[in-house]
């Protein structure tokens, strides 16, 4: 596993107090509790200077009965929410509106601050617009590799897979080895792997046992220096 990037150091302190004290002047930003749902739309820009968000995405479908001679629709339905991931503090993200496709964001810790700017704002600064487009392809390969790990077939490899790409892109060192800094539920990572919590927890419990992951502090998720992925069965 290589070696998680440290957002906050990642980015030039520079550039990142004189984007802060633009947003302060211009009340660019705002800070959210835990779970609180930040009002991003579409077209906009939006910086995570402290915290984390948690991305979730689901979609609206109309069901149309199969006789063509009946003219009756059902009722929009809202697809159950699927976690799409985190973006951590020194990260840009935006918002699509995709019909029938939805996303939303919402604070995954306290004290979450965000800041939200126009694209065009950022022509002031020229070298941190570079380095948000940079960003940006980063996050579609994740994507990548995100849809590839949901391409498997059994639910403890995408599980296994889903687990390694969160702590190798946000997880911070410690002794036993990586842990991811935030809490998960077992329920948001079924969302993100299309399966039950029930069946998270029962799996969870089988890598614990198996040495591929430990609790850290308060039910954070480690993964130990002496794991060995390639032997799990």
């Amino acid at each position: 596993m290589s070696t998680p990037p440290q957002p906050d150091s990642a980015r030039p302190f520079l550039a990142w107090q004189r984007i802060s004290d633009w947003a302060a002047e211009h009340y660019r930003c705002r800070t959210f509790n835990k779970d609180e749902k930040i009002p991003a739309r579409p077209g906009l820009l939006y910086l995570v200077q402290k915290g984390s968000v948690r991305l979730l995405g689901n979609a609206h479908v109309s069901a149309t009965p199969k006789r063509k001679s009946s003219a009756t629709r059902l009722p929009a339905v809202a697809a159950e929410e699927a976690f799409l991931g985190f973006v951590g503090a020194g990260q840009p993200f935006e918002v699509v509106a995709q019909p029938p496709f939805t996303l939303q964001s919402f604070a995954h810790v306290d004290q979450t601050t965000v800041i939200w700017l126009y694209w065009n704002d950022l022509d002031t600064w020229p070298h941190f617009q570079k380095e948000v487009l940079d960003a940006f392809r980063r996050q579609h390969q994740r994507k990548l590799l995100w849809l590839s790990t949901l391409g498997q077939r059994r639910t403890i490899d995408r599980l296994l897979g889903f687990l390694t790409l969160l702590i190798d892109e946000h997880g911070e060192p410690c002794e036993q080895g990586y842990y991811l800094p935030f809490p998960l539920t077992h329920a948001q990572i079924g969302s993100a792997i299309g399966s039950t919590r029930v069946t998270v927890t029962r799996l969870m419990g089988k890598l614990r046992q198996g040495g591929l992951i430990q609790s850290y502090g308060e039910n954070l998720i480690c993964i130990p220096h002496s794991a060995d992925w390639k032997k799990q069965g």
